[in-house]
């Protein structure tokens, strides 16, 4: 049987996979297993702009106060937030209405637990095993939970990121795409509080244009935008605001790899960066070692996704870690990535240092890339495929020591995704050609 929550949650389409019934399920199921039997417990419910949201959080506070918990909704609200708020408010639990980066039709509900985190492998399987419990609590009377709303959650949000933000940002000029998503309430008055002149574009969500050609996904929009306005830095977030895209004065996209180590360095020269280490993803990209390296520091690298990053900074206590695609984790701040806060952290960089986003971004020397998709048959025994395998060797010893080759499944379509990496990028074309021809005449 298909497990319910997948990497970031339950996801599906709305109406459709994620359903108002199986909304109102997980508000009673989780409830039961979040709140340990506490009288009165109070869970916090946002979501992001995109239109099932709503329909969304009436089935699951339907549920969470059939399960005898009181659901305080606060409306839209980044993720990042609800995971702090969670803690602020000392609330039992959090839920987050939102598939991110995804398109409208899609939509997602995820947890956080008392101390803001999302929940463990163990803990959503037991949600998943009360789903369906006849068995739960069905309290009456004055003991039926209540739904209420708080509309000081995105005031209380932003006092967090002003708090966190470190410096004044008088006169900078930032051009902000919100991806129409859940950060457009809160970044204005955290920016012209902080003394930023800002430009803000896809920052009118109607519930149906949420990422829709905008968003750290669509980086074009922000590059495009950036220039109009002639902002010394670009900024695009997505839905939910957990992840960052920047752009520099000079028209260059800054990805996740860079964020980490223009931070890192800061990290490193106030003596903060715990364990001289950052954790990144496979995916992140080679420079970004030999970066961290030359600076002292190390880099522990994790499976892709950035519950594996969180884990391998809690096993460690590590405090900065991330991926490429702009989730970055301040452990020593917050629980979870958090756009707002990232971009933040690069903002305070290039006020302490007085240098421009450019020049910081120069710290991070990347390595050429070449991904190729092999589109085949099968993906069933791509790992044990004996010339399969020795290609993947010889492609190895070709690009080592300074390179890689990474091969794996595509998690939702018929390919076999093969990365090359070397700093010489005729080298990386080669590997991963030789790769993916071996692997088109086995299973293609």
């Amino acid at each position: 049987m298909t497990r319910l929550f997948g990497t970031d949650g339950v996801r599906g389409v709305a109406n459709e996979e994620l359903t108002p019934e199986l909304a109102y399920q997980l508000g009673r199921a989780g409830a039961h297993v979040l709140t340990g039997g506490a009288t009165r417990p109070r869970i916090l419910v946002c979501r992001d702009t995109r239109i099932s949201g709503g329909m969304l959080e009436a089935a699951l506070a339907a549920g969470i106060a059939s399960a005898g918990a009181d659901a305080v909704l606060l409306g839209v609200l980044p993720t990042p937030g609800c995971a702090i708020l969670v803690q602020r408010m000392h609330a039992d639990a959090g839920v987050m209405i939102s598939a991110s980066h995804n398109p409208v039709a899609d939509n997602g509900i995820k947890f956080f637990s008392s101390t803001g985190y999302k929940l463990p492998d163990h803990v959503e399987d037991e949600i998943e095993r009360n789903l369906h419990g006849d068995g739960l609590p069905r309290p009456t009377g004055p003991d039926v939970g209540r739904i209420y709303q708080d509309p000081s959650a995105a005031e209380a949000y932003g006092d967090f990121l002003i708090e966190e933000a470190g410096s004044a940002l008088d006169g900078m000029h930032i051009a902000v795409d919100c991806a129409h998503g859940a950060a457009c309430q809160v970044v204005p008055r955290v920016f012209h509080t902080l003394g930023a002149r800002l430009d803000m574009v896809c920052s009118a969500p109607d519930g149906v244009n949420i990422n829709h050609q905008c968003g750290s996904t669509q980086p074009e929009t922000i590059l495009q935008f950036r220039h109009q306005t002639g902002a010394q830095v670009g900024i695009t977030y997505d839905g939910d605001a957990d992840r960052v895209l920047m752009v520099d004065e000079q028209g260059d996209l800054v990805d996740g790899d860079a964020i980490l180590a223009i931070c890192a360095r800061q990290y490193m020269e106030r003596g903060e960066l715990r364990g001289s280490k950052v954790a990144a993803t496979v995916y992140s990209n080679g420079g970004l070692q030999r970066c961290l390296e030359d600076m002292g520091a190390g880099l522990e690298v994790t499976k892709a996704g950035d519950r594996y990053v969180l884990e391998a900074m809690q096993n460690q206590q590590l405090v900065l870690g991330g991926e490429q695609s702009g989730h970055i984790i301040f452990l020593d701040h917050s629980t979870t990535g958090d756009g707002i806060l990232t971009s933040l952290k690069v903002l305070q960089a290039m006020v302490e240092t007085g240098q421009p986003l450019c020049q910081l971004r120069r710290i991070l020397t990347v390595y050429p890339q070449q991904l190729v998709n092999v589109k085949v048959r099968t993906k069933m025994g791509w790992d044990t495929n004996v010339f399969v395998q020795n290609a993947i060797k010889a492609a190895e010893n070709r690009l080592a020591p300074q390179g890689r080759i990474f091969v794996r499944p595509s998690g939702t379509e018929p390919l076999i995704r093969v990365m090359a990496e070397h700093p010489r990028e005729g080298q990386a074309r080669e590997a991963a050609a030789m790769t993916a021809d071996c692997i088109k005449q086995q299973l293609g």
